[in-house]
Parts: structure tokens; C-alpha cells; sequence
């Protein structure tokens, strides 16, 4: 018995590299509100829309809740596969950073709701994906916090 809470807690203490169904934006009420009440920024070939809402939202329920959607425009991508293909890629990069931005979404005690949209028309890079989505998150994090230092 000892043998196993000594593995438990050492499992407990590892990051999870997750991106389940509780952190995809599905709901299309809380698009339609990040669409128009979000603020967005652009750091190329991205463009990124944000939520920052309080925690005790009607809407959402959670506290310190984090979500994120990915989209392809058809417009520069006719085929499906090669949207996909991009999808899958920002989903990994995203994957893969998300947990400091979630750690300080948690600790501000607000919920964040994040939508990447690619805007360019060539296949990206997986390196290069992942560069730009560490430094939309990095912005994302200082927004947090001088909004959270605001509100004190």
C-alpha cells in the first residue's frame, strides 16, 4: 500500500500535455460572445481573439476555466485536407504551452476564452507554430496580469 502512494504522488506531480473536450471551445453562444465582445491582436500568420471574463459567469459556470478554438479560412484553403492539416498542427503547438497560460488564468480566478485564426495561404511550418503560439500566449499571460494588477 505504501509502494503504491508513494507512485501515486509522484504521478500526481507530473504536467499533463492535455487538450480534452472541457478545453475546446465548442459552445456556440460563447463563440458568438468572444466574436463580439472579444478584443483581438494580430501576431502574423495569426490572428487572436480573447475573452477575459470574471469567473462567476452565468454562461460558463467555472472559475479559472480555459478555453481555445482553431480555425482555417476556406478562402485560402479549398481543401479540406490542408486545413485540417494546420488545425492539427496549431492544436499540437498549443497543446504542448498551454499549461503556464492555465496555471495564471487559474491563479487571476477569471475565465479566458482564446480563438487562433490562421490568415495566411501557404502550409505553415510545424516549428514556426509553435514559435508564434509561445508568443501569443506569452502576450496573453502579460494581458492577464495587468489586468489582474488593474483590478486590485
Amino acid at each position: 500500500m505504501r509502494a503504491f502512494l508513494i507512485l501515486y504522488n509522484s504521478l500526481e506531480k507530473k504536467v499533463r500535455y492535455t487538450l480534452g473536450k472541457e478545453d475546446k471551445l465548442k459552445s456556440r453562444k460563447i463563440i458568438e460572445q468572444l466574436f463580439t465582445e472579444g478584443k483581438s491582436f494580430s501576431l502574423f500568420p495569426f490572428r487572436i481573439i480573447y475573452l477575459l471574463q470574471t469567473g462567476n459567469n452565468i454562461e460558463i459556470n467555472t472559475t479559472g476555466k480555459l478555453q481555445a478554438g482553431f480555425s482555417v479560412g476556406t478562402k485560402h484553403f479549398k481543401k479540406a485536407v490542408d486545413r485540417n492539416r494546420i488545425k492539427r498542427l496549431m492544436r499540437e503547438g498549443y497543446r504542448l504551452q498551454k499549461n503556464t497560460l492555465e496555471t495564471v488564468v487559474k491563479n487571476s480566478n477569471k475565465d479566458l476564452q482564446v480563438f487562433f485564426i490562421y490568415t495566411t495561404s501557404t502550409i505553415p511550418e510545424y516549428s514556426m507554430v509553435v514559435e508564434k503560439i509561445n508568443s501569443a500566449i506569452k502576450r496573453l499571460q502579460k494581458t492577464i496580469d495587468e489586468n489582474s494588477t488593474k483590478n486590485m
